[in-house]
Order: C-alpha cells, then sequence, then structure tokens
C-alpha cells in the first residue's frame, strides 16, 4: 500500500522541480523573465497549497485511496498538457492542474502510513516517505536534463504523463484505506464520517492548539527556503557565478536532495528513539539557516566550504519531516488529519511566496545583460535575493523554539496545554 503511494508521491516531485532543470528553454520557448519564470514555478505551489486543509479533511471522511487515484490522474492530465502547452497561459493552467493533483498526495501517503504502520514508527515512515519523494527530484535533475536533449522537454514529460496515468490505474486496484478491508487489525480507531458542520467546526478548533500556528510557520522557511533554491534558483546561480555547466549544476541540485532525504529519514528516526520533537528540528533548522547565511554574506566562499555547507544546510532541512508527526501530536486524534493538511500548507506556503518573490528581487535589480534570450543576474542581485531567505528561516527557527514538546507520544497521553485564543 505505501509503496504505491510513495510511487505516486515520487512522480509529482519529479513534476516539482522541473522548471529549474528547464529554465533555458522555458524562458526561451515562453519568453520569461525572472519574475515571469518565478511566477510558472510557484503556480504549481499555490494549488498545492490550497488542497492541503481540504485534503487533509478529505481522508478524514473518505481515507486516502480516492485521493491519491483522482489527484494522480489529474497529476497525469495537467503534465501532458503541459507537454503540449503553445503559451505561457496554458502552460499557467498545466502547472497549477500539476500543483492541485500532487496535493494529495503527501497527506494521504502519510494517512496510508498512520493506517498501515505502528505508530512507534510513524516519525521514520514520514522520513521514508520523503525520501521516496526527493528520490523524483533527483531523478528531475541530470536524468531530466539528458532526455530533454535527446528527445525534447515536452516530449520528455509527456511520458512521464502516461507514467502517472498508469499509477493512477494501479492505485485504483491495489490500495485499500485500512488493514481491517483484507482481514487485519486496524490501528488507528474507525472514524464516523463528519458532516459540512463539523469538518469546519474542526478546522476552526485545530487553531485553538498553541501548536498549531508555531509548526505552520516552521517549515515554511526551513523547507520553503530550501525548496525555492533547488525547485529554480540555484541553478542559475550555480551556473552564472560559480561557474558550474547545466550537468554539474544539475548535479549539485540532485546531492542537495539526496542530503534532504536522507536527513528526513535520519531525523525522523532520532526524533522517534529520543522521544523529542524539537531538540531535531531546531538543530536541523540551524543548519539550514548556516547555508543561506553562507549563500547571501559570501556567496564566493571556496568550492569545497560553499558546496560542503549547501549539503550540510539540505540534511539540515529534512528535519522538516518532524513536524508532521508533531503536529498530529498537538491536537486530539479526531483533528490528526485536519492537523497534518494545515501544517503541509505551512510547508508550501514558504515556496509558493518565495519563487516569485525571489524572480522580483532578481528583475528589480537587473543590470540589463542576456544571453540568447534568457537574462543573466549579477552577484549583488543573487544575493539580495537569498538574503530574503536567510531571515525567512530564521523567524521559521524561532517558531520552533516557541513551540511546545510533545515527547513523540499522541495527544490522548499527554497533559493537554491549551492557549484560548491561541496564536
Amino acid at each position: 500500500m505505501w509503496a504505491l503511494a510513495a510511487a505516486a508521491y515520487l512522480a509529482g516531485f519529479f513534476l516539482r522541480v522541473t522548471p529549474g532543470v528547464l529554465n533555458v528553454p522555458l524562458m526561451r520557448d515562453f519568453h520569461l523573465n525572472a519574475a515571469q519564470l518565478g511566477n510558472l514555478a510557484s503556480f504549481y505551489f499555490y494549488f498545492y497549497a490550497a488542497s492541503q486543509i481540504p485534503t487533509g479533511v478529505a481522508n478524514d471522511r473518505w481515507g486516502p485511496k480516492k485521493l491519491i487515484v483522482f489527484g494522480t490522474f489529474l497529476t497525469a492530465v495537467g503534465t501532458l498538457l503541459f507537454a503540449m502547452a503553445p503559451n505561457y497561459a496554458v502552460a499557467l493552467l498545466a502547472r497549477g492542474m500539476i500543483g492541485l493533483g500532487h496535493g494529495v498526495a503527501w497527506v494521504s501517503l502519510l494517512e496510508i502510513a498512520a493506517r498501515w504502520f505502528a505508530p512507534r514508527v510513524f516519525g521514520t515512515m514520514s522520513g521514508l516517505s520523503l525520501g521516496a519523494g526527493t528520490l523524483g527530484a533527483v531523478l528531475a535533475q541530470a536524468p531530466l536534463l539528458a532526455m530533454s536533449r535527446w528527445w525534447g522537454w515536452r516530449e520528455s514529460l509527456a511520458g512521464v504523463g502516461l507514467v502517472c496515468l498508469l499509477l493512477a490505474l494501479l492505485a485504483w486496484r491495489v490500495i485499500r484505506n485500512s488493514p481491517h478491508e483484507l482481514g487485519f487489525r486496524d490501528y488507528l480507531p474507525e472514524r464516523t464520517p463528519s458532516s459540512l458542520a463539523q469538518v469546519l467546526r474542526g478546522l476552526r478548533d485545530v487553531w485553538g492548539w498553541r501548536n498549531t500556528a508555531l509548526l505552520f510557520v516552521a517549515p515554511s522557511g526551513i523547507c520553503g527556503a530550501f525548496l525555492t533554491f533547488t525547485t529554480l534558483w540555484g541553478t542559475p546561480f550555480l551556473e552564472q557565478h560559480r561557474g558550474m555547466s547545466g550537468p554539474q549544476a544539475s548535479w549539485m541540485i540532485a546531492a542537495m536532495l539526496v542530503a534532504f532525504s536522507v536527513g528526513g529519514m535520519a531525523w525522523g528516526r532520532f526524533s522517534d528513539r529520543l522521544h523529542r520533537r524539537k531538540l531535531p528540528y531546531v538543530v536541523g533548522g540551524g543548519m539550514t539557516l548556516a547555508g543561506f547565511a553562507l549563500l547571501s554574506l559570501w556567496p564566493q566562499a571556496p568550492g569545497v566550504l560553499l558546496f560542503g555547507v549547501l549539503l550540510a544546510s539540505a540534511l539540515g532541512a529534512g528535519a522538516m519531516v518532524v513536524g508532521f508527526a508533531w503536529a498530529k501530536e498537538s491536537v486530539p486524534q479526531h483533528l490528526a488529519g485536519t492537523a497534518t493538511g494545515v501544517h503541509n500548507t505551512g510547508v508550501m506556503i514558504g515556496a509558493l511566496v518565495q519563487l516569485p518573490l525571489l524572480g522580483w528581487v532578481l528583475d528589480a535589480l537587473w543590470a540589463g545583460r542576456a544571453l540568447g534570450g534568457v537574462r543573466q543576474y549579477d552577484e549583488h542581485a543573487f544575493q539580495v535575493a537569498f538574503g530574503v531567505l536567510m531571515v525567512w528561516v530564521a523567524v521559521a527557527l524561532a517558531c520552533v523554539l516557541a513551540a511546545r514538546e510533545t515527547h513523540a507520544r499522541p495527544y490522548a497521553n499527554l497533559v493537554p496545554v491549551r492557549t484560548e485564543g491561541a496564536v
């Protein structure tokens, strides 16, 4: 059950980062500046973020199977449309469809993990799930760049769309919501479907718990900055100011994605064994902050130092996976799915704002230089852009420090500390 849901998540993650790998042909074919390219990349995140809270509620009500099937099918249709897009407007629509379709995948994958695996390994399974998705982003680096040069970027993405159609069919045939559907014992109690009024009340109530807002902001910086760099703006920086070729920059981004994946699995396992959520998140967030501080304050640092710190920063960003278990443990069990959706919205909020924001900063500081119809941005422009990410990560880290520790125990086993009118 988990492997098939993870494969669907992997495919969507592959599509998430394609604008960074294909930035040159996209800017050339659709005649884009940095702000427009950033908006094209972030259109995915707009719809992805908008889907998170409804996805959490829907998982509580209907279970993950229908959502995985629907989301993977919509991702396939959006990918095929993007591959055939004649202009920028259609490409935006297609990216929005991909984001909406893939938007149900992560929360539903976590729901599969929660229903089919023992609670004591949920943090570990969250890390493995994140690792599976990040593998898709790794495959979208040098391999996608090579495919686009052999067959063309449109043909390569059309092939991915067909794979997503196959995954949707397999998900419909294979996935089951809960173990009892195959005659096994359930780890989670059966849930009674909620009315619309109960759903809205649950959405309101989940914000009444102090950790919800703090953990909503935390990944928008710690994970959002990482996504913004690896999804789009890291590749042009490495090519234009660190002397890397396209394939070399892609391999560097791929290495960061692998580090992020390893970090997710390691931090999740470490958190479960330590029975702590805050400590791993704080350490990882500090590592991420160091990386973006170096990018902003010393972008021409020696290569070994810069690339080592970037890998450490990516490894640290993987600690964001701890937040999903932390968010679920911070609210009553009947709000767990809603809390997960709210939390993942926070992850996406960072990237959907930062991608176009950095594009706007780069365009505002553009010195007028272009190469082959593609704008080139000087080092100072990138320093200012990465400085925005550095500040955001610092604010996010402060929120992690302010959140209440749950000691890796479900809400029912905690002494509730409720803040009326919580923030």
